[in-house]
């Protein structure tokens, strides 16, 4: 649970390696979780959310200090870590599972990513986003052995990593653009 001087964001972004790999390197972010979220199964097992019927997510909750990091500012790594104009996944990960979304936790951040996409697509940065700004509900954390999974199986999570093709789509999707 977050103390007074922290605060919760839960974002899901395709596969839950490559988001946690980005945000546990930020300045304020203090935790980070990877887990599913979003869907109606209690206490989802990984491998029922990747048969796509949970209606889950796989999504990371980060902890983060507020007076250190905004919320904008993880909203926009966020954006630019994935593809919002793809409706049926995440590079290689096809499925409902990996579509994203911003799960806010009050009004305030509901606010911020409507702002932040709004502003996106009215600088012509994009045409669509296809990212879902939704209320935050219940979060699983995922079993043991997906949490910091890139710090534990380096070769294996950078096999996958490169093989997936992220970090090429992220260099079309944005080149040149900021937000």
């Amino acid at each position: 649970m977050p103390t007074k001087q922290s605060s919760i964001a839960t974002f899901a972004g395709g596969c839950f390696w490559c988001m946690q790999h980005v945000f546990d390197g930020l300045p304020g972010v203090t935790e980070s979780i990877v887990g599913y979220t979003g869907g109606g199964k209690l206490n989802p097992t990984y491998q029922q959310v990747c048969s796509g019927t949970t209606g889950h997510l796989e999504a990371i909750q980060i902890e983060f200090d507020p007076t250190l990091i905004e919320y904008a500012s993880l909203v926009e790594t966020f954006l630019h870590n994935i593809d919002p104009t793809n409706s049926k996944g995440q590079f290689a990960d096809i499925g409902s599972q990996y579509c994203t979304a911003v799960f806010y936790q009050d009004d305030l951040q509901k606010q911020i990513a409507e702002n932040l996409f709004d502003n996106i697509i009215s600088s012509g940065q994009l045409d669509v986003i296809y990212t879902k700004i939704l209320p935050a509900v219940k979060f699983y954390p995922a079993e043991e052995y997906h949490q910091k999974y890139p710090e534990k199986n380096q070769e294996r999570y950078m096999s996958y990593h490169i093989a997936c093709r992220r970090d090429f789509g992220l260099k079309n999707i944005w080149k040149g653009k900021k937000s």
